[in-house]
C-alpha cells in the first residue's frame, strides 16, 4: 500500500516569505516520526512525505520530496495523492487547511486516513462543534463569537478566553479578565473570526482515541501543560496517560463519537477536568502532539491500529491493557 503522508506545517504548507517558527516545526516533526515510524513497521507500505526546502531532509526509508517552493504545494500534494492509495493529513484547522485537504482526497476517490471532510469542517469551528455537542446533551464550554457579543463585552464579570474560531493549539488564545480588558482586545484588531468562552476552572486535559462510523475506542486521557504568561496561554506538552480513563471520560468518547459519525482514526479532545467532572473546551479531527507519546504509553502501533479500522469490515482495536505515564515536553 502506498500512503502519502504530508504534515503541513514541515512539508510545504507554511508562507514562502517567512522563516518556520521553531516551535511549530519541532511540534510537527515530532508527530510526523512519530507516525513513520510506526507506518514503517506495517508489512506492505510504502511511505512518501513531503518536505520544506528550508527544513533538514529525511532519510531512507521513506520517499520525501522537497518543495522549494511552497505557493506550488497544493498542485503538487494533489499530484502525489493520484498516485497514492491512500492519504494520511497532519493539518491544522486553521483557514480551512485541513479541510481542504480532506476534500481533495475526498474528491480524488482516494483512502483518508482522517476524518472524513465533512466531519472537520465541524469541528474546525469551535463554534459549531460547541452548537453541535451540546444539542447532543454533551459537557462543553459555552462558545460565542465576538460578533453576537455586544461592545460592552459578554455578561458577567469574566474571566473569558478569546482565541480564533479555526484555531489550532494555543495561537492567539488570550484570557479576558474584565470588561475593561475586553474593550481593549477587541480595539486592537478586526475581531470577527473569534470567539469568547466563559474561563473553566479545573486541569487542562485532552482524550486521545481512534473513532469510526459513531463509535470510539479511548486509548489515553493526558495532562496538559498550559502556561499564562502576559494574558497569552501557550501549551508546552504534558504528560501522555497522565489521568485514569474514568467511566465518565469513557461516555464522553462515546457521546463524541456518535455526535459526530464522520470522525475516522486518530482523534483528540480537549476537556477541563473540573470539580462537576469533564467539560469539552473543543475537537481534534487529527492526529494530535499526544500521538507523539502513545506508543511508548500503550505499547500500541497507532498507525498499524487505523489502517485495521479502514478495512472493511473494519478491525478493531484491542483494548488497551496498561498505561506508563509519558512525559512530553514541546521544549528543545
Amino acid at each position: 500500500m502506498r500512503i502519502l503522508v504530508c504534515e503541513f506545517v514541515t512539508g510545504g504548507g507554511m508562507p514562502p516569505d517567512t522563516a518556520i517558527p521553531a516551535s511549530l516545526a519541532r511540534e510537527g516533526d515530532l508527530m510526523l516520526h512519530a507516525l513513520l515510524a510506526d507506518l514503517l513497521e506495517v508489512p506492505g507500505v510504502a511511505v512518501t512525505v513531503t518536505r520544506d526546502a528550508r527544513l533538514p531532509p529525511l532519510a531512507a526509508p521513506v520517499r520525501s520530496i522537497t518543495i522549494s517552493d511552497p505557493r506550488e504545494s497544493w498542485a503538487l500534494w494533489e499530484d502525489l495523492a493520484r498516485q497514492a492509495d491512500g492519504v494520511w493529513p497532519i493539518a491544522p484547522e486553521t483557514d480551512g487547511a485541513l479541510e481542504r485537504f480532506s476534500r481533495m482526497v475526498e474528491a480524488g476517490g482516494r483512502r483518508l486516513f482522517n476524518s472524513n471532510a465533512d466531519a472537520v469542517a465541524v469541528a474546525s469551528s469551535k463554534a459549531a462543534t460547541a452548537a453541535l455537542l451540546s444539542a447532543a446533551g454533551l459537557p462543553v464550554v459555552p462558545v460565542c463569537r465576538t460578533g453576537a457579543v455586544a461592545a460592552d463585552g459578554p455578561s458577567g464579570h469574566g474571566p473569558w478566553v478569546v482565541k480564533p474560531d479555526d484555531g489550532a493549539g494555543c495561537i492567539d488564545t488570550r484570557l479576558i479578565r474584565d470588561h475593561a480588558d475586553w474593550q481593549g482586545w477587541l480595539a486592537e484588531t478586526d475581531r470577527s473570526g473569534f470567539v469568547v468562552q466563559p474561563f473553566q476552572p479545573g486541569t487542562p486535559a485532552s482524550l486521545s482515541m481512534l473513532c469510526r462510523e459513531g463509535r470510539a475506542w479511548p486509548l489515553t486521557a493526558n495532562r496538559q501543560t498550559i502556561t499564562l504568561s502576559g494574558g497569552f496561554f501557550s501549551y508546552d506538552g504534558g504528560v501522555v496517560g497522565g489521568m485514569a480513563l474514568s467511566p465518565a471520560l469513557l461516555d464522553l468518547a462515546q457521546g463524541v463519537a456518535a455526535a459526530l459519525p464522520g470522525l475516522f482514526g486518530f482523534v483528540g479532545v480537549d476537556f477541563i477536568d473540573g470539580p462537576d467532572g469533564p467539560t469539552i473546551i473543543e475537537v481534534n479531527p487529527r492526529l494530535t502532539t499526544p500521538s507523539v507519546g502513545l506508543r511508548r504509553a500503550t505499547g500500541l502501533n497507532v498507525a498499524a491500529a487505523v489502517l485495521e479500522l479502514a478495512r472493511d469490515p473494519p478491525v478493531p482495536p484491542q483494548p488497551v491493557t496498561r498505561i506508563e505515564p509519558v512525559l512530553l515536553t514541546l521544549e528543545e
